[in-house]
């Protein structure tokens, strides 16, 4: 076990980078092998932590990383990261300088936003560009034709920037039904030519989430972006079966018994006595709470945890920095309480919580906050 600072709780996450990078190498066997993989590390690596996540996709294979803020990927280039970075999101063209300083890429969509930015570049700067095209995601990126041809004379004809990409992101990926990806991949392809005509094809191009890398390799091009899946989880449910290869998780997240208490029938638990014991029943606290991002909804779904190898529910209210279980007999203090992953011959999946959330499993690992101390295994 790797830990990266000293910490003093009794919960913490695990991450097994040795899952990301299993699932970083047999992706890159189902391309071709000239292909460049995107480790997509933005919001801290999804939860993860994106610097060991990062340290340990490039010691896998993958040859380029992005995020979504210029922040995120500063903080990737203090910690001594000198791997390619693209920033996915806008960033202000004020701030154009400090890109070209620590040699990021930048996503690009408005004329607007090249004129500005040139205003705060020195004569010798050179900014590396992805443009990104919008092809039904209806979130950023050129629209039109028109509009990204009007992008690209600009690219051209200056030689402060460099384009190095050209992208789309596909928003129905990760359903059975590929009608709307047919019609998303069918604009990409034509906004392409508009591209070649103008400035000729870029070294990258890459249009592929996880859900399409996995399902629709032959369609990536030279860059596919590993995201959700680098991290051993489903886009959606509906494409398991259509996998290459089985995802490996990469996250679990424990706690410890603090206090064991046998209460007797009629006792209520928790901030407005929602549960009552009905029998004498033998109760843990455990110190985890929606502070640390694990919210009130698991009390009120039917949320549980694992004890001992056995399931054990959450009752009464998710207090901010604790929760209470009703055990199955009396345990000492101290006793392992996991939250996601496995004990014994059970498992709580990523998917299983979101699910009782009804949400995706995207959500759950950003969930937990930052007062989770994180340990690299």
């Amino acid at each position: 076990m790797v830990q990266s600072k000293q910490f003093f709780r009794d919960t913490w996450a695990e991450v097994e980078l040795a899952h990301v990078k299993y699932n970083v190498q047999e992706v890159r066997k189902n391309f071709q092998q000239d292909m460049h993989v995107m480790a997509v590390v933005k919001a801290d690596g999804y939860g993860h932590g994106a610097v060991p996540v990062a340290e340990a996709a490039l010691e896998a294979g993958a040859s380029f990383l992005s995020v979504n803020l210029l922040d995120e990927a500063l903080r990737l280039r203090e910690a001594g990261i000198e791997a390619p970075i693209l920033v996915m999101g806008r960033i202000r063209p004020e701030d154009v300088g400090i890109a070209v300083r620590h040699n990021l890429s930048i996503t690009v969509f408005q004329i607007e936003w090249l004129q500005e930015a040139k205003q705060y570049m020195k004569e010798q700067d050179s900014l590396k560009l992805h443009v990104k095209i919008d092809s039904g995601m209806g979130r950023i990126g050129t629209v039109t034709a028109e509009e990204l041809s009007q992008l690209l004379q600009v690219i051209e004809t200056d030689q402060a920037f460099q384009l190095e990409a050209v992208y789309t992101h596909f928003a129905t990926a990760d359903e059975l039904d590929n009608s709307y990806w047919e019609k998303q991949y069918g604009r990409f392809l034509s906004r392409l030519k508009v591209v070649e005509e103008i400035c000729g094809m870029p070294p990258f191009i890459h249009c592929g989430n996880s859900a399409t890398g996995l399902r629709f390799p032959e369609h990536c091009f030279n860059m596919f972006r590993f995201g959700i899946s680098m991290y051993g989880l489903l886009p959606s449910d509906d494409i398991e079966d259509e996998l290459p290869f089985e995802l490996k998780r990469a996250f679990s997240l424990h706690s410890q018994l603090v206090q064991v208490k046998q209460l007797p029938k009629g006792e209520g638990i928790s901030y407005g006595a929602t549960y009552t014991t009905s029998g004498d029943e033998w109760i843990g606290t455990v110190p985890i709470g929606y502070a640390d991002g694990w919210y009130r909804y698991h009390s009120s779904e039917g949320g549980t945890v694992l004890v001992d190898g056995e399931r054990a529910p959450i009752i009464g209210r998710i207090c901010m920095d604790q929760l209470m279980v009703r055990l199955p007999y009396q345990l000492p203090v101290g006793t392992k309480v996991t939250l996601i992953g496995k004990q014994g011959e059970d498992e709580i999946t990523i998917q299983e919580i979101a699910s009782r959330l009804k949400t995706i499993s995207y959500e759950i690992p950003c969930m937990i906050s930052s007062r989770v101390p994180r340990l690299y295994v």
